[in-house]
């Protein structure tokens, strides 16, 4: 290597990271707005994210170009793992019928129905109109669950939503890779070799994400060491859709398979309490830095020239998208409530068709059209940026209104202020404990001091009792609250018990929950 190149390629880092904190820094800016301007917690930080990046396409600041292999490669498999560590499989098991519904057969409907709009009304070629129902048939619903989690939605709804995007990831990219060869001539268009191609491409990628998955399950509980195994979650994310890709399958797949499976099993037997804490905080972390920048890129790479010059093209794919949701979320919920009793309630279906924006995945599966097809992948980089531009503005801005109309808001800031005062009572006690014993042990202390500081303590013990109280007379729901939080504790300790037996040696494998049985059948 010459030095020539060596500064060349120097200039070249330079810059790119001078373009990277620069991306960080209006990130972070933003994230600051709700903080100092009340008004703007009324829109989600996702949201305000790309309004943001709007307004720096509008005067023309680019800060980066947005590349398909930057949000695939990079962006997505952290993105994913996040959401699979989190999705508990006790929930997710639930619902998997109609979640699996949603995420196959939904998928298809949606690219068919686009498609089919597309090429009756606007008179698209029928293989750019499937490009164009692929790219936009995976939803991407970060900014609503985190409004869920906010207002304190039904958990259930979350699961629904999240297990629905994590699963139909990987079947639109796996629809996108087959149809995106059709234009291109080298398509395999018998029936048996698509189903076999749809076989392999899962295949191998549930069989990659689980071998990962369990192999460093059984690895971590060779040894307790925090950051070891908080660095192999990470590694983890990345090797899993690697080496998923290079053995033909689904790196979105492999990775929400790794993810499920480290998040459900291998944190239980393989981590301590404070190591999945740890785990846990260092992805909650991972997952807000990627979202900060993704969503304020997706802003910024709008074209308004573009999309002006495909405004009925963006039109009429709005509303086969929007109606192919209607369809798939209403007509497979109903199909999902008479096979398997999954009681979906019309209030929550609804949430579920309005709430399935599309994001990430939509544009990375634009952009990497491949450029032979000209004209044809400039309309549809157009479109789909377009239409994610509408269900992020349009779709998420009016989520909040409509789960109020819908009566599905939550208690969450009821909770959350019962939850404060059960932990400074708790934490006044362990006070007073701690008083107590400094009283007896430490010589030379004024005594009369001690009574004074524990009469002022016991004094906002009282008033704290008795806004408890207040609390739980004007809302009794908190009682039943109160009690899912002790079972729920009950049987974490159940678990941590069992999985430290296993890591001593004491015991071959963790042991299935016992309190859980007797709990239900008391």
């Amino acid at each position: 290597m010459t030095i020539e190149t060596a500064v060349n390629e120097a200039v070249g880092i330079e810059q790119n990271l001078k373009q990277f904190l620069l991306v960080l820094s209006v990130s972070l800016s933003v994230a600051t707005l709700p903080q100092i301007f009340s008004w703007f917690r009324q829109i989600p930080y996702t949201l305000l994210l790309v309004i943001a990046g709007l307004g720096l396409a509008f005067v023309d600041v680019r800060l980066v170009n947005l590349s398909p292999e930057l949000i695939l490669a990079i962006f997505l498999p952290p993105l994913l793992f996040e959401a699979a560590w989190n999705l508990k499989w006790s929930n997710l098991k639930r619902d998997f019928f109609p979640i699996t519904l949603y995420a196959v057969v939904g998928v298809v409907i949606s690219i068919i129905g686009v498609a089919l709009g597309l090429n009756q009304v606007v008179g698209l070629p029928l293989t750019t109109a499937l490009l164009i129902g692929a790219s936009l048939s995976a939803t991407d619903p970060v900014s609503v669950t985190a409004l869920f989690r906010e207002l304190g939605v039904d958990k259930r709804l979350t699961t629904l939503m999240e297990g629905e995007s994590l699963f139909n990831d990987g079947m639109a990219v796996v629809a996108f890779g087959f149809l995106v060869a059709l234009p291109l001539g080298t398509a395999k268009l018998g029936v048996q070799e698509v189903i076999l191609e749809l076989i392999s491409v899962i295949g191998i990628g549930v069989g990659v994400g689980g071998l990962i998955g369990f192999g460093i399950s059984y690895l971590t509980q060779r040894f307790d060491l925090p950051l070891v195994e908080q660095s192999l979650t990470l590694v983890s994310a990345y090797g899993t859709y690697i080496i998923a890709e290079e053995f033909g399958g689904s790196g979105v797949i492999a990775v929400v398979t790794t993810g499920l499976i480290l998040g459900n099993f291998g944190s239980r037997i393989g981590m301590n309490p404070r190591t999945r804490v740890i785990v846990s905080e260092f992805w909650e972390f991972v997952s807000f830095f990627v979202n900060s920048i993704i969503f304020l890129l997706i802003g910024d790479q709008i074209r308004f020239a573009n999309l002006a010059d495909n405004l009925l093209i963006i039109g009429v794919t709005i509303v086969g998208m929007v109606a192919s949701r209607f369809i798939s979320v209403y007509a497979l919920s109903f199909f999902s409530n008479r096979v398997t009793n999954s009681d979906i309630s019309l209030p929550q279906q609804t949430i579920l068709w309005w709430g399935g924006l599309r994001g990430s995945v939509a544009i990375a599966l634009s952009l990497s059209v491949p450029t032979v097809l000209g004209n044809q992948r400039e309309d549809l980089i157009s479109t789909v940026f377009g239409v994610v531009l509408f269900t992020l503005l349009v779709q998420g801005l009016t989520i909040k209104p409509l789960l109020q109309k819908l009566d599905l808001l939550g208690d969450q800031p009821l909770r959350q202020e019962y939850m404060q005062l059960v932990a400074r009572e708790n934490a006044l006690r362990r006070v007073l404990k701690y008083l107590d014993e400094v009283d007896d042990e430490r010589p030379g202390l004024d005594l009369e001091f001690c009574r004074y500081q524990e009469a002022l303590i016991n004094g906002e013990l009282k008033q704290i009792k008795e806004k408890i109280n207040k609390l739980q007379d004007e809302h009794p729901n908190l009682k039943s609250f109160a009690s899912e939080q002790l079972r729920n504790e009950l049987l974490a300790v159940e678990a941590d018990t069992y999985a430290e037996f296993v890591r001593n040696g004491r015991l071959n494998k963790e042991l299935a929950p016992l309190l859980q049985e007797i709990l239900e059948e008391s």
